[in-house]
């Protein structure tokens, strides 16, 4: 067996946009980063929004945020392992919560409005 071949590994690199996915397999070197990995993948070809110096990564769903996991230059890549490349979130989750909490109570007063306008439409029309 040659050396070398025994010192790759198999790793796959994956990013999805709102509107296309891409996920590239490759042969990487024992010890390269998931930063690396990504930059070896050149998947930022296909999607040049993501930013190379500001990576939010992670393997398997699990965030490589140095809480708990190491940072994505920090973690050395294991076989097979899938290194995901995740978007900035365009809305805080908090606000987004907010929004639909407000959007249903609008909806809530004005099936309540229409209940009451129905009502006095028919009361209306009872009396008339």
């Amino acid at each position: 067996m040659d050396t070398k071949q025994s010192n790759e590994i198999q790793v796959e690199v994956v990013y999805a946009s709102p509107t296309k996915q891409r996920l590239v397999t490759l042969t990487v070197e024992q010890g390269t980063t998931a930063v690396e990995a990504v930059r070896l993948s050149n998947i930022v070809k296909d999607f040049p929004e993501i930013e190379m110096d500001n990576l939010d990564l992670g393997i398997f769903s699990q965030p490589l945020d140095g809480k708990g996991r190491p940072l994505p230059h920090e973690y050395s890549v294991q076989n097979l392992d899938r290194i995901e490349i995740y978007r900035p979130l365009t809305i805080d989750p908090m606000q987004a919560r907010l929004a639909r909490a407000e959007e249903k109570r609008l909806a809530k007063e004005a099936a309540k409005e229409a209940a009451k306008q129905a009502a006095k439409q028919r009361k209306d029309e009872h009396q008339a």
